[in-house]
């Protein structure tokens, strides 16, 4: 199988009987690929949706062979309407469909917020849960791919900040697949952010069992004892990374990826830093009002009594992200990281 997302019909086909589910050694676009179709296969609800989705399979190809496997009522190229994207899947979701959009990059997401804020996350309340709006919003998100700064934001504070929407942030194949599969089957309005510098960064074998991950829920990726580094999306990589560089100096440092940023799972984070006393956040996001921020202030509130050292912050730069040849400065590394941890460790 190649790394642009199509898959043989046979390689999906529902399983029956004592036959197992097959498994396939992925990346991240090509399993979100594979949730959608292992979703759509099983609920003639689901439908998806997006500019280019159909025919070209999406710009990350993430969609390719859908169209053809499922047809142009339930794959549906759009206009180059973001809001029309939106409104679309609203009124398709208070209807008893389960939209999928998808939009090409977050920075093009802006003008669908109005039906997102005012209408999406709004439908239960407004309707007294008469009607409800399973709805998810996938989007491209964060940097280092080598495009222009409107291709490569890390707004997802704007919409953890919205009551009634979840915010998902895969960081592996593997949770891709199951996160997207929850998302999908939640009664509520989800987005979706997916770290494109990851889409084909790693590969993972898959189970397509059509089993979902937990939503609003943090993954410990990586046990420690000394301090505690927190990550979502890309930022995961590294992070795993300067876990492995502080090891070699005999500091063992717990990584935790917290996949859901709204609502955020503090229970999971709490816990962790009582057990080390020291706490690192890590994000692509610049640091002003942001997921990090919000992570740092409920560490200080909850966990003063546990914190050896302040809370450190490893995050983007105050700016828009630069161009292509600058990117590496304005995205976290392993050293900073690394830093960041050791100067927590030596607070006295």
């Amino acid at each position: 199988m190649g790394t642009n997302g199509i898959f043989s019909n046979n390689s999906l086909q529902q399983t029956t009987g004592e036959q197992e589910p097959a498994t396939h050694v992925v990346t991240l676009v090509e399993a979100v690929n594979l949730a959608l179709a292992r979703a759509m296969q099983n609920d003639p609800a689901v439908v998806v949706l997006g500019e280019d989705v159909g025919t070209n399979g999406g710009v990350f190809r993430a969609t390719s062979g859908l169209k053809e496997r499922f047809g142009c009522r339930r794959v549906m190229d759009t206009p180059l309407a973001e809001a029309l994207i939106a409104g679309v899947s609203v009124g398709m979701a208070s209807q008893g469909l389960k939209p999928v959009a998808e939009i090409q990059f977050m920075g093009f997401i802006y003008a669908a917020v109005e039906h997102i804020v005012s209408h999406a996350a709004r439908l239960r309340h407004r309707t007294r849960g008469r009607l409800h709006c399973p709805m998810v919003l996938r989007t491209p998100f964060g940097g280092g791919i080598h495009a222009p700064e409107h291709h490569c934001e890390s707004t997802e504070a704007i919409f953890a900040h919205i009551p009634g929407i979840r915010v998902v942030v895969p960081s592996s194949p593997t949770r891709a697949y199951g996160l997207l599969l929850s998302a999908i089957e939640d009664p509520d309005p989800v987005i979706f952010l997916e770290p494109s510098r990851l889409y084909r960064m790693v590969k993972q074998e898959i189970r397509d069992d059509g089993v979902g991950l937990p939503l609003d829920t943090c993954f410990t990726l990586r046990p420690g004892k000394d301090v505690t580094l927190i990550a979502w999306g890309a930022c995961v990589h590294e992070t795993l990374q300067a876990a492995r560089e502080l090891e070699k100096r005999n500091i063992s440092a717990e990584v935790i990826d917290v996949a859901s940023l709204n609502p955020i799972d503090y229970d999971t984070l709490l816990a962790s830093v009582e057990k080390t006393g020291r706490c690192v956040i890590v994000q692509e996001a610049p640091r002003p009002c942001s997921v990090g921020s919000e992570i740092a202030s409920v560490m200080a509130e909850k966990g003063l009594l546990f914190l050896k050292a302040p809370v450190e912050r490893v995050n983007g730069f105050d700016t828009p992200i630069p161009y292509f040849r600058r990117e590496n400065i304005y995205l976290p590394d392993v050293h900073e990281i690394v830093s960041a941890a050791v100067r927590a460790l030596e607070f006295t």
